[in-house]
């Protein structure tokens, strides 16, 4: 195993999500010091310093999702060689559902000095000011675009005792929280967290029900969700029945439905499945 540079280090540093004097003092001297400032978004970094009134003084590079392949090798290469590389992404903490986690892994690979400057997190904050359980949690990145393949990312949380925070699109918030309104069923608890930190910050509580009628007419701004962990406790057959009645509605075969409904449950797949044709066929 190569034993660790002993000068040269990555520096993975947490950026403010909205206001600048959220900045560590140490964030501040970092960017006036590194040798090189790998940023996701350089723009937004030349904001970040003139903000921070500091001047970057090292080389400032850009360093996004579809770059963060073809640049690691060459900021590896520099930081065996002496240097000290800070990341930062356009806000809170690098590798967290932002580049990150390949430089850091070749850094670990190559014996090099890697460390973090804690800071902001959206996750974390989310968390705290969602008046959801906070003891253990999980987080779950963005929530998939597709339609079918959210259905199926929200039904594995079905039975999940921790409460869940994700990352969604203001366009796609509407749609996700439809989703959950059927897969998770109405009455469990959430928050949407919306612009935190910033001048127009919103947290939203509610069941799923209440949050879907709310983001139908549309948000904006950054968002993060959390949702409430499952609560031990059987639903009805009348709420099975009617969740895979919506799922059904949505193209889902009856089968699958009623299995997906009943996961995490007591509760006989093929009892519900009878109870939806009852429930279809005329009196």
């Amino acid at each position: 195993m190569t034993s660790p540079s002993p000068a040269g280090a990555l520096v993975l540093a947490a950026t403010p999500m909205g206001r600048y004097d959220d900045a560590s003092p140490r964030l501040v001297e970092a960017l006036r010091t590194a040798d090189i400032v790998a940023a996701e978004d350089t723009r937004r970094a030349r904001a970040l310093a003139a903000g921070l009134e500091v001047t970057i003084t090292g080389e400032l590079i850009s360093y996004y999702d579809q770059v963060e392949a073809a640049r690691t090798p060459r900021l590896v290469e520099a930081i065996a060689a002496g240097s000290t590389v800070l990341l930062i992404t356009d806000a809170g903490m690098p590798s967290v559902s932002d580049p990150g986690y390949r430089i850091v892994a070749a850094c670990a690979d190559a014996g090099l000095r890697v460390t973090a400057l804690p800071g902001p997190s959206a996750v974390t904050t989310a968390l705290a000011v969602s008046g959801m359980p906070s003891e253990r949690f999980c987080f779950e990145g963005f929530a998939p675009r597709k339609p079918g393949a959210r259905r199926d990312w929200l039904g594995a949380l079905c039975d999940e005792s921790r409460s869940a925070v994700f990352f969604e699109s203001p366009h796609r918030l509407a749609d996700c929280l439809a989703d959950a309104v059927e897969v998770l069923g109405p009455q469990r608890r959430a928050a949407v967290c919306r612009e935190l930190t910033k001048t127009y910050e919103e947290v939203r509580r509610g069941t799923l029900a209440e949050l879907a009628a709310w983001a139908a007419d549309g948000v904006r701004g950054e968002i993060t969700v959390v949702v409430a962990g499952a609560v031990a406790g059987e639903p009805d057959l009348d709420e099975l029945v009617a969740r895979a009645t919506a799922l059904t509605d949505d193209g889902m075969r009856l089968k699958d439905a009623c299995a997906q409904v009943v996961k995490g449950t007591n509760a006989s797949r093929r009892d519900v499945y009878e109870a939806v044709l009852a429930a279809r066929s005329p009196d």
